[in-house]
């Protein structure tokens, strides 16, 4: 963890010779981590912010897709079902897991059901197979395999995964601001992505986005303490202050100097009782029934191992930045942290908001100096006021909330030192798992490469007996992963 971040000073995450102060203190474990009240207040805080988009962004992903038969969720329905579950289960996470972890919907995993899965079946349906892929998940975890896989990959993967999730946030930062866009396919070019909306920076929001960037690279460099929070609620009043002036509402394709999606304004109607209908519309086999078993298990394979691999790619990557791993690179108490994590994807298809998972930008509260799981219950507690308060969340502008994704990207970046390029056995699989997250935008796809190379260059080798029997075992799930496409194509599916 760069002390800069914090406020803090370098190795004090550990400050076992301080007593607690207290019940709180002693739950938390605060002072044993080397950390205070004010900075766990102030991580729940930033994380909230950071990831408060989900709000407003889920529901327009999975409220307006049409299933087979044209019945659609709704906005408000899926807004409040997604602030509740994401609040309800950060919470736990806070109590249980006791780690600084918030949880949401999963991106990624919501666009393939409101996308792919919808289009085979009923809604009803396929939240079915969202509970049954965190049923299965759960039955992993109670065994114990979920922790033992976790505990079997080498650590400079281990660290080629924070550096890749370093990576990762830093390019959402850059994409939920606008300031990195897909090239419009009518271009005819290869390249996929561009500056801007036309290979050149245009707009007041582009600016604010730039502004914050400097800000907050600025009060990190300085140890300024609450730096991340002082530079998203700076961003946010100059946003706020820009959109007054200028009127410049959302972008699109006639508006390509807008907002990138949350235009930053206050409504007049702050406050509102949410709309929780969908909690409980779920059939947990009438997918079976729809698309048949094959079909049905392919897509329940597929979202298990993405929710699976995303959630333990996060862990390592905020453990590490944190320093809450030991010198094995292991997190102590893990097996709390992965039940919470298969709760919440139970809950997520219960409550018809897709899979919940552990969230990458809780590296953000991280970075601002939390360390246990007192901020994760600020952040769900600040989720479940979300519900009466949706338009002060929608408030904040992804131009003012994702600089902070960007500056807490380059400090996990640093982790890369750790990595010895001189074993090519373990660098090209570290590297696969590096730039495949961002390029693909998937954690789970970078950690599938990275996991399959290792195991493939090293049994040439000739050192196949360095292979944890697990990572034999994981990378055949991953093949079959890959082939996803090819398997679907064979059974006739889609």
């Amino acid at each position: 963890m760069n002390a800069h971040a914090a406020g803090t000073d370098p190795g004090s995450t550990q400050h076992a010779s301080q007593q607690p102060t207290g019940k709180l203190d002693r739950y938390f474990e605060i002072t044993a981590r080397g950390s205070t009240l004010t900075r766990e207040l102030r991580g729940g805080l930033v994380t909230f912010f950071t990831m408060a988009y989900i709000v407003v962004l889920n529901p327009l992903i999975v409220g307006t897709a049409a299933d087979v038969t044209g019945t659609k969720l709704g906005i408000p329905e899926v807004a409040a079902a997604t602030a509740l579950v994401a609040g309800v289960m950060t919470i736990l996470m806070g109590l249980i897991g006791k780690y600084p972890f918030a949880l949401a919907t999963g991106l990624g995993l919501n666009a393939f059901v409101a996308t792919t899965v919808v289009t085979e079946m009923t809604w009803a349906d396929a939240m079915g197979l969202i509970v049954l892929e965190g049923i299965i998940i759960l039955i992993v975890v109670l065994t114990g395999f979920r922790t033992a896989v976790f505990n079997a990959v080498p650590g400079q993967l281990k660290t080629a995964i924070g550096v890749g999730l370093g990576l990762f946030i830093a390019l959402v930062g850059f994409v939920d601001a606008g300031f990195v866009q897909r090239v419009p396919d009518a271009a005819g070019t290869t390249v996929p992505v561009q500056l801007g909306s036309t290979g050149q920076l245009f707009g007041w929001p582009s600016l604010v986005f730039a502004v914050g960037v400097l800000l907050l690279a600025v009060l990190v460099t300085r140890n300024v303490k609450g730096a991340i929070l002082i530079g998203i609620a700076s961003t946010t009043v100059l946003a706020l202050i820009v959109e007054a002036i200028g009127g410049l509402g959302q972008a699109g394709a006639t508006n390509p100097g807008g907002w990138s999606l949350v235009v930053p304004q206050i409504s007049g109607d702050l406050i509102g009782l949410p709309d929780l209908s969908l909690v409980g519309n779920f059939s947990l086999f009438g997918s079976f029934q729809e698309v048949g078993a094959v079909a049905a298990v392919l897509f329940v394979f597929t979202l298990m191992l993405a929710d699976f691999f995303d959630t333990m790619g996060t862990v390592v990557g905020v453990g590490e930045e944190a320093g809450l791993l030991d010198k094995q690179g292991k997190l102590p108490g893990i097996g709390r942290v992965f039940f919470v994590d298969s709760l919440a994807a139970i809950a997520g298809g219960v409550a018809s908001t897709s899979s919940n998972t552990t969230y990458v930008e809780s590296a953000a509260g991280v970075g601002e100096g939390a360390r246990t799981g007192l901020a994760s219950v600020v952040t769900g507690a600040l989720f479940l006021v979300a519900m009466f308060f949706t338009p002060l969340v929608s408030m904040v502008p992804f131009e003012a909330a994702s600089p902070a994704l960007v500056v807490v990207g380059f400090l996990m970046l640093t982790q890369i030192r750790r990595i010895n390029f001189g074993d090519f056995g373990l660098a090209i699989p570290a590297f696969l798992t590096m730039v495949l997250m961002p390029f693909t935008y998937s954690i789970t796809n970078g950690i599938g490469a990275g996991f399959v190379s290792y195991v493939v260059i090293r049994a040439c080798q000739g050192r196949a007996r360095e292979i944890h029997p697990l990572m034999w075992v994981v990378s055949a799930l991953f093949v079959v992963y890959f082939a996803i496409g090819p398997l679907e194509a064979l059974f006739g599916i889609g």
